[in-house]
């Protein structure tokens, strides 16, 4: 198998075309120059000892050089050989609120983005670990199962808005069980970490619990919001603000953190409970704690081995370029001489 390394380093081909216009250009200017300085007739009296064939020469190394700079700074490489590697890690689920309440902004800009922004950076840290994402407002979906593609789980993660669960609510215990149902039978060290408000929670919390604990899954909770409430924003097409929910008599609606079921879930789900706000990442303190426990095999996968290349292009652009260095634009006197015996001009 073959493959660049560095294949974004590929564009600056690009650069050619516009380099041998430029040498054009640049050629066909002097040519201008010196025909405007002295009649074409007397260029032979003047320069004597230059040389257009040299100079197209030289222009020419230069070229194949700085394509074969480009194609080795891409690194091509060789598949040598196929290797099964071991994949050992943790697993973790997040289940993210995304219901209405959490476009408050008493976390900023807003609580989901604020979450979204954790999520997507602690898939930046991951080497190896599996996560997956349940998303849940009135019912519970899975958004992305354990995966270690962490670029897909950012295109996933990124998708997430309010209007990915259209019914509203607070289903925990749902988020819960799916997260349960989504992990496979590997013996691996298995997290669900909630991130919520707590607010309007819906289901048989005490059951989805219990059925974690008994798998020997560990249960955090991330509470996002304050508890004194806020009122709740909304937005038009355009993003600008157009009032604050109200309820059924035109009273603003004010969201809450319930801190309590957070803390209750935490506790009796063998984690810890953590407020968030607009400074630390307790998701990242999370998976910090977890990332000590032991690593546990969850599977294998093959790779292929590959060996750098690069030098093979390397060496002759070095090469060239030496000889591009001694090649003088003088015109070579062993040329002139059998031009003269020929009656040809160089």
């Amino acid at each position: 198998m073959f493959r660049f390394e560095n294949p974004e380093y590929l564009n600056l081909l690009w650069l050619i075309p516009f380099i041998i216009l430029l040498f054009i250009w640049l050629n066909n200017r002097k040519q201008k120059m010196l025909k405007d300085f002295a009649d074409e007739n007397l260029h032979r009296f003047i320069i004597p000892d230059h040389s257009n064939a040299k100079i197209k020469i030289k222009s020419v190394l230069l070229l194949i050089v700085l394509t074969l700079l480009i194609l080795a700074a891409a690194n091509p490489q060789v598949g040598t050989k196929l290797q099964e590697v071991r994949q050992t890690g943790i697993d973790v689920f997040i289940c993210l609120d995304v219901s209405l309440s959490m476009s408050a902004e008493d976390i900023k800009p807003n609580r989901l983005e604020k979450a979204k922004f954790q999520i997507s950076n602690l898939i930046q840290k991951l080497r190896g670990d599996r996560i997956g994402l349940v998303i849940f407002a009135g019912q519970a979906y899975i958004q992305f199962p354990l995966t270690t593609d962490y670029s897909a789980a950012n295109l996933f993660l990124n998708a997430v808005d309010f209007n990915s669960v259209p019914q509203q609510g607070t289903a925990i215990a749902s988020a819960i069980n799916m997260a349960v149902e989504g992990f496979d039978t590997a013996s691996t060290q298995k997290a669900v970490i909630i991130i919520t408000d707590g607010e309007d929670h819906e289901g048989d919390i005490e059951s989805a619990i219990e059925n974690a604990v008994e798998k020997g899954i560990k249960i955090y909770t991330i509470g996002l919001g304050s508890p004194d409430g806020v009122p709740i924003p909304l937005y038009d097409e355009r993003g600008n603000l157009r009032g604050f929910k109200t309820d059924n008599s035109g009273k603003t609606v004010l969201t809450k953190l319930n801190e309590q079921i957070l803390k209750e879930i935490a506790g009796k789900g063998n984690g810890v409970y953590y407020r968030g706000n607009n400074y630390e990442d307790y998701l990242d303190k999370i998976y910090t704690d977890l990332a000590q426990l032991e690593k546990a095999e969850y599977g294998t996968k093959k790779v292929t081995d590959y060996e750098s290349r690069y030098y093979y292009l390397l060496i002759p652009a070095l090469i060239l370029l030496l000889i591009e260095f001694f090649i003088s634009e003088r015109k070579s006197p062993f040329i002139s001489r059998l031009n003269r015996k020929l009656g040809l001009e160089e």
